[in-house]
């Protein structure tokens, strides 16, 4: 049903030219030609995007805006969120809606905080508040976690966060630039991490029991975590940024550690290697890299409900070569790169209620829709 409305509500939007959703063009897939549409404009570095009952969905802006885009591409700004310290690579970050939103009207969000008193010291934090039934303010805002330690460094904040199917959140830091902590438990540094919804600690965390492990960790040695989805049967998967080649996505298992930096497929930007190699006993190997980098960001698996032929097939954005990559098959491997005049810096893709594929453009500050081209 909520596919129905929300497929009625976009069409009626269609219909209704002129308020922000205009037809794009097309894009050639191995599956045929795909429209685009364009559903809003005009943002700001948008980061992530997720999708509310009835046709609508919720965008982030790095520099700490969040807005509710309707049906007609129109948008509203959501007031009430906290202070965020939007510099270098930080701001607001991910967004998502857990399943019970209608009911909760809870909305979860990643972002960095200012931490310590050295100027732009921050780290990545975790919040949640409800969307007043105005769906413009979000009230009973609450901070679920904040990272330790906090760092000077502008960047690799990594970020992603997905609802687990059990309920629990799980979410990810990159190494902010200090390398070797990405191997220290006792921080929250280059880590994928698992809260529950109030904030606290699964009793079933990997290293509650640890002596200096930070409770939260899931797994560590990750770069940069920018793109994190479960797969059709639950399972928990991450892509990381490497440095000079070396992307790679990563079936994410509980206690594991991913090698950063002591192991990787690329190279420092210098040229010279990183570590001691592409291997080591007790470090996970990824289930697929790229070498040349793409920079990926966003990652979904697909339902393959609009296209049958791509079901299970991970979508992931590129940030430095305007394109969606499809990956699948076994072992995994790049399938195809989606690319046209709309798919620059990808930052985040989605599979919408009706299994469209959206995507939001850095380039154009712009949120699409695609489709199956009509007669394609």
């Amino acid at each position: 049903m909520r596919a129905i409305l929300f497929a009625a509500a976009l069409a009626m939007a269609a219909a209704g030219a002129g308020q922000g959703v205009e037809p794009a063009g097309r894009v050639e897939t191995q599956a045929g030609p795909a429209e685009v549409t364009r559903i809003a404009d005009g943002f700001e570095v948008p980061w992530a995007l997720d999708f509310l009952p009835g046709g609508g969905l919720v965008v982030t802006e790095r520099g700490g805006r969040l807005w509710r885009v309707d049906p007609d591409g129109t948008r509203h700004e959501i007031e009430g969120l906290p202070d965020i310290a939007a510099w270098g690579q930080g701001g607001l970050l991910d967004v998502m809606l857990p399943r019970d939103f209608a009911e909760s009207r809870e909305v979860f969000f990643t972002y960095s905080t200012r931490m310590g008193l050295l100027r732009r010291q921050s780290g990545t934090a975790v919040a949640a508040a409800r969307l007043a039934e105005g769906a413009d303010r979000l009230t009973d805002l609450r901070v679920l976690f904040r990272m330790t330690p906090g760092s000077t460094e502008g960047q690799h904040y990594g970020s992603r966060i997905v609802e687990a199917t059990d309920g629990t959140l799980f979410f990810t830091i990159g190494d902010r630039g200090d390398r070797p902590e990405a191997q220290n438990l006792s921080n929250h540094i280059g880590t994928v991490l698992r809260i529950a919804r109030d904030g606290s600690v699964p009793a079933d965390n990997p290293f509650l029991d640890e002596p200096g492990a930070q409770p939260e960790i899931w797994s560590y040695g990750h770069r940069n975590p920018q793109g994190m989805a479960l797969d059709l049967d639950g399972n928990l998967w991450a892509h990381e940024h490497g440095a000079r080649g070396g992307d790679e996505i990563n079936r994410i298992e509980a206690g594991e550690n991913y090698g950063w930096p002591v192991i990787s497929y690329g190279t420092h930007y210098s040229g010279a290697p990183i570590g001691e190699g592409t291997e080591k006993p007790g470090m996970m190997q990824p289930e697929f890299y790229w070498d040349p980098s793409i920079a990926p960001s966003g990652m979904v698996f697909y339902s393959g409900a609009l296209w049958p032929e791509w079901r299970g097939h991970i979508f992931a954005g590129s940030l430095n070569s305007d394109f969606i990559a499809r990956v699948g098959g076994e072992p995994l491997r790049e399938l195809e790169r989606i690319s046209g005049p709309q798919t620059g810096r990808i930052r985040d893709v989605a599979e919408g209620p009706d299994g469209a594929l959206w995507f939001l453009s850095e380039t154009d500050g712009a949120v699409y829709r695609m489709t199956p081209a009509p007669g394609g």
